[in-house]
């Protein structure tokens, strides 16, 4: 890039793209700053209460006393100061991932586990109950601050704000591909401005997408003066000269343009990804999933007692809702219907009658109408004639699914994991689709709680897939918390 370039980009960039990371890391650093003096000098207060209790230092015989009130306030700017040494206000960890919720329970515990060594070896008596407060309840107070100013980012994201400006370079299908999930994930912080292709021609589109093409692969340097981009992601490098992703490395203004590889690998987790130089080649190794005995374990024993818990719980409701079924509408309470589970076994899966009882012989000439729902693979309708009133409230709220509650405790099911599916649509799966049977099917889902019935078949497919690759308990507990969420939403779940 030649000097009038860089000259214009840092003009221009400084104006935008500068002031939102400095004021919003400003902005982190003073909410920092008041948690912890409420935190500190609060637990202060309430371990010691108002009186001028000191710190006792020993030296040899000699006795030296320091008073709480000035331990606190070195408490407090020590703390502050191993946050910003762990780098927890840094722009590529702010507003997305747990990265940043990681740094500063690091720091936390690191300052802490020093101030003990320090105490011991240098004598200093100071109380422990006030440290075994002051750290779970500075640690959640941080966390908490910083998950507010979180959903503040997020909020501004969605409307395109405080975002980084992308440019994609790479082949016309790779491009397209990366610019429709950085689309569907706003808050991650990354607004694709434009692209430049192989064969583009200034003012086409990328299909399928709004991203304007900003010329081909060799005009990298003025497509970033023309959009003010700061990030220039390479999404391929089939259709680039060798040196190529050198060259636009070298023409980026240090500090504030940078140069992101998107891989076309979607739906991995972070810690199955793994960089690791080998001969001078900054070669990605990406883990093949794995469930040990004790993941398995884990999994299937909370199952057990999330679902008992949940039984014991709403049996009330439980029972009130088999009575309305009972007296709304002519046939059984319950709904059986054979579906496809674990390792591609079939399982009877019990719902709560929502429909009248010959639902099944009027699907074949309500599929043939066109839906207002659903997609190819999967039928629905938003105003299915078969629901019965009772049925339609209880789908609005997903109340007809509880019954799986059994399903869970006999094995069959799960209460996170892919969408069990009927028989004929395993007919129609493509053959990457079948990894979905690698855990057993849930309750709730990525798919349920990511769209719903308004996901395309792609999406879905790409959704439960993601989930079965990538595993955890804690992504479990995130998907209960937001299928509760999402049930007390206007709608339909996908049945």
């Amino acid at each position: 890039m030649n000097t009038g370039t860089a000259g214009g980009a840092e003009r221009s960039g400084k104006a935008a793209t500068r002031p939102w990371r400095r004021a919003y890391s400003r902005r982190l650093w003073l909410s920092d700053f008041l948690a912890l003096v409420w935190v500190v000098f609060g637990t202060q207060l309430v371990w010691f209460g108002f009186g001028n209790v000191e710190v006792s230092i020993r030296e040899d015989s000699r006795l030296t006393e320091v008073s709480y009130w000035a331990f606190s306030a070195v408490l407090v700017l020590a703390w502050m100061w191993a946050l910003h040494l762990v780098d927890s206000r840094d722009y590529r960890v702010i507003g997305t991932g747990t990265t940043e919720y990681t740094r500063v329970a690091q720091a936390s515990f690191t300052l802490f586990g020093l101030i003990a060594i320090f105490a011991f070896l240098l004598r200093v008596d100071v109380a422990r109950g006030y440290l075994l407060i002051a750290l779970p309840v500075g640690i959640v107070v941080l966390v908490l601050e910083r998950w507010l100013w979180r959903q503040w980012l997020i909020a501004h994201r969605s409307m395109g704000e405080y975002s980084a400006k992308v440019l994609l370079v790479g082949s016309m299908d790779s491009v397209a591909a990366i610019a429709r999930e950085l689309d569907r994930s706003p808050s991650a912080g990354y607004r694709v401005v434009g692209a430049c292709v192989p064969s583009g021609r200034i003012a086409d589109m990328i299909p399928g997408t709004t991203v304007p093409i900003m010329g081909n692969v060799n005009a990298v340097d003025r497509a970033i003066e023309a959009t003010d981009a700061d990030t220039v992601a390479v999404t391929s490098t089939d259709d680039l000269p060798p040196t190529k992703v050198k060259e636009i490395s070298w023409g980026l203004e240090a500090g504030r343009q940078h140069l992101v590889l998107a891989p076309s690998i979607m739906d991995v987790a972070g810690p199955r990804i793994h960089t690791r130089p080998v001969a001078g080649l900054p070669l990605i190794h990406v883990e093949t999933p794995k469930f040990t005995r004790g993941q398995r374990f884990a999994k299937r024993t909370g199952d057990i007692v999330i679902s008992l818990v949940g039984v014991v719980f709403i049996s009330p409701l439980l029972a009130g809702l088999a009575l309305a079924v009972r007296l709304s509408s002519e046939g059984p309470v319950l709904f059986r219907q054979t579906r496809v589970g674990y390792r591609g076994k079939e399982f009877t899966m019990l719902k709560f009658r929502s429909m009248v009882i010959n639902a099944e012989e009027l699907l074949a000439n309500l599929a043939a109408q066109q839906r207002d729902s659903g997609n190819e693979v999967l039928f629905k309708m938003k105003n299915d004639p078969r629901v019965t009133p009772i049925g339609r409230l209880m789908r609005k709220y997903s109340l007809d699914e509880l019954p799986q509650l059994f399903n869970v405790l006999n094995g069959s099911m799960s209460l996170v994991g892919p969408r069990p599916p009927l028989k004929s649509e395993v007919a129609q799966y493509a053959d990457h689709v079948h990894r979905r049977f690698l855990m057993k099917p849930g309750i709730t889902g990525a798919w349920q709680v990511g769209g719903r019935s308004a996901l395309s078949w792609e999406d879905s497919v790409r959704l439960d897939l993601a989930y079965v690759e990538n595993w955890s308990l804690l992504g479990d507990l995130v998907i209960i918390a937001r299928t509760a969420k999402a049930a007390l939403a206007p709608g339909e779940t996908a049945h």
